[in-house]
């Protein structure tokens, strides 16, 4: 059920009696697709009572050795060592869900259409994330993917010059989403909004060292814009304008087409897999 190198990491890192908590409770995970404690405690074959399952698997849930740090790190150190070369680039999605009543900030690898969780958070509020969640999100990841080369991908909820800042600070590469109301200023011109650069459905601009904030304190970035043709008789209804520290317009596009791969991941753990509605 779980592949061998799980396994063997899982053994060392547990009891005896932990581990076999751990693989029944995801074999009932694939099985029942469901995420309800209620239910996992109900099917759990142990010769207890109902409610001393239920509590029993409250407290397995909350061992301090059950962290992501210490339990899936390795293993996802493990995976992309198997299944990425470190010429490749590893492209690192950020994104908030709504799930239930909470609200889960994750970063996750781009990987065949899908992507991977690699870390997350449940964020105590309502709404967007801040600055400094963006960066306690990012930065674990970044220590654990040091001797790879990686680009960090994000819709408007990210696209901040502040924390393009930051990852440049960093030396890491980035591809965010920008809202069309953003002022932006060329070497020689005035602001100007970017919904007044004519982007139209089938065209494409890049633009270079250009300021994205009347704010001062902020070096320059690139900003890519690129709307989908017409196609099928279908267009989409706003083009997509990108603040970039990539070098070309078809790197930036390219690189942010992957950020589908998280709304994938998402259904497939929501709808698609274990049912939020439930």
């Amino acid at each position: 059920m779980l592949p061998t190198f799980y396994q063997i990491h899982f053994q060392k890192q547990l009891k005896n009696t932990e581990y076999l908590t751990l693989i029944l409770l995801v074999y009932l995970l694939q099985s029942q697709k469901q995420v309800s404690i209620e239910l996992l405690a109900t099917l759990m074959p142990y010769p207890i009572q109902f409610e001393s399952r239920r509590r029993s698997l409250q407290r397995f849930l909350k061992l301090s050795g059950l962290s992501i740090e210490s339990l899936w790190f390795p293993l996802v150190q493990e995976l992309v060592k198997t299944k990425f070369s470190q010429t490749e680039t590893l492209k690192l999605i950020i994104e908030r869900t709504q799930w239930r009543d909470k609200n889960i900030f994750v970063i996750s690898l781009f990987w065949t259409r899908r992507s991977l969780p690699l870390y997350w958070k449940i964020l105590d509020k309502r709404g967007t994330s801040n600055m400094e969640e963006q960066k306690s999100l990012i930065t674990p990841i970044l220590s654990l993917f040091k001797d790879y080369k990686i680009i960090i991908l994000g819709d408007r909820e990210f696209g901040s010059v502040k924390l393009g800042s930051w990852l440049c600070e960093k030396q890491v590469r980035f591809v965010v989403r920008i809202k069309q109301s953003r002022y932006i200023k060329q070497e020689s011109t005035d602001y100007v909004q970017l919904l007044e650069l004519g982007l139209l459905p089938g065209t494409s601009f890049f633009l270079t060292g250009v300021k994205v904030t009347k704010q001062q304190g902020f070096g320059k970035f690139n900003v890519a814009g690129y709307w989908l043709r017409k196609y099928r008789g279908k267009v989409e209804d706003e083009g997509w304008y990108l603040l970039t520290n990539l070098d070309t317009s078809q790197q930036a596009i390219a690189a942010f087409k992957c950020r589908s791969g998280i709304e994938a991941m998402f259904k497939d753990c929501k709808t698609g897999g274990y049912n939020e509605r439930e």
